[in-house]
Protein backbone atom coordinates (compact mmCIF):
# COMPACT_ATOMS: atom_id res chain seq x y z
CA UNK A 1 0.00 0.00 0.00
CA UNK A 2 1.48 3.46 -0.69
CA UNK A 3 1.35 6.45 1.67
CA UNK A 4 1.78 9.04 -1.37
CA UNK A 5 0.01 11.84 -0.21
CA UNK A 6 -2.41 13.86 -2.48
CA UNK A 7 -3.30 17.49 -2.71
CA UNK A 8 -5.73 18.88 0.08
CA UNK A 9 -9.27 19.37 -0.32
CA UNK A 10 -10.36 23.51 -1.62
CA UNK A 11 -11.98 23.92 1.28
CA UNK A 12 -8.90 23.10 3.81
CA UNK A 13 -6.62 26.02 4.87
CA UNK A 14 -2.90 25.78 2.92
CA UNK A 15 -1.39 23.76 6.59
CA UNK A 16 -4.19 21.17 6.36
CA UNK A 17 -3.19 17.28 6.41
CA UNK A 18 -3.92 15.78 2.96
CA UNK A 19 -5.45 12.35 2.57
CA UNK A 20 -3.68 9.06 1.07
CA UNK A 21 -4.88 7.21 -1.92
CA UNK A 22 -7.13 4.84 -0.02
CA UNK A 23 -8.41 6.93 2.24
CA UNK A 24 -9.67 8.72 -0.81
CA UNK A 25 -10.72 5.73 -2.24
CA UNK A 26 -12.90 5.55 1.12
CA UNK A 27 -14.39 8.65 1.36
CA UNK A 28 -15.24 8.52 -2.92
CA UNK A 29 -17.34 4.68 -1.74
CA UNK A 30 -18.95 6.27 1.43
CA UNK A 31 -20.03 9.24 0.01
CA UNK A 32 -21.90 7.23 -2.95
CA UNK A 33 -23.98 6.25 -0.22
CA UNK A 34 -22.56 2.55 0.28
CA UNK A 35 -21.94 1.29 3.88
CA UNK A 36 -18.85 0.46 5.47
CA UNK A 37 -19.34 -3.44 4.47
CA UNK A 38 -19.80 -2.80 0.92
CA UNK A 39 -16.83 -0.78 0.81
CA UNK A 40 -14.85 -3.30 2.41
CA UNK A 41 -15.77 -5.76 -0.08
CA UNK A 42 -15.27 -3.41 -3.17
CA UNK A 43 -11.81 -2.51 -1.60
CA UNK A 44 -11.18 -5.93 -0.54
CA UNK A 45 -10.55 -4.71 3.06
CA UNK A 46 -12.27 -5.41 6.49
CA UNK A 47 -14.66 -2.86 7.68
CA UNK A 48 -12.73 -2.63 10.52
CA UNK A 49 -9.65 -0.88 7.86
CA UNK A 50 -12.13 1.06 6.20
CA UNK A 51 -13.85 2.46 9.72
CA UNK A 52 -10.06 3.08 10.56
CA UNK A 53 -9.87 5.36 7.39
CA UNK A 54 -12.37 7.15 7.95
CA UNK A 55 -11.41 7.94 11.72
CA UNK A 56 -7.83 9.18 10.24
CA UNK A 57 -9.90 11.49 7.42
CA UNK A 58 -12.33 12.52 10.34
CA UNK A 59 -9.05 13.09 12.72
CA UNK A 60 -7.05 15.09 10.03
CA UNK A 61 -9.25 17.22 8.83
CA UNK A 62 -11.73 17.43 12.08
CA UNK A 63 -14.87 16.23 10.65
CA UNK A 64 -17.75 14.67 12.76
CA UNK A 65 -20.48 13.56 10.51
CA UNK A 66 -21.02 11.09 7.56
CA UNK A 67 -22.37 14.73 5.02
CA UNK A 68 -19.36 16.63 5.90
CA UNK A 69 -17.68 13.93 4.85
CA UNK A 70 -19.83 13.47 1.82
CA UNK A 71 -19.33 18.06 1.30
CA UNK A 72 -15.71 16.77 1.11
CA UNK A 73 -15.79 14.41 -0.96
CA UNK A 74 -17.77 16.60 -2.94
CA UNK A 75 -15.15 19.85 -3.08
CA UNK A 76 -12.27 17.00 -3.97
CA UNK A 77 -14.50 15.98 -7.02
CA UNK A 78 -14.66 12.44 -6.00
Amino acid sequence: MSLTLTTPYAGAPASAPVLAPRERETLRHIAAGRTYLQTARHMGLSKHTVDAYLRRIRAKLNINSTAELTRLAISLGL
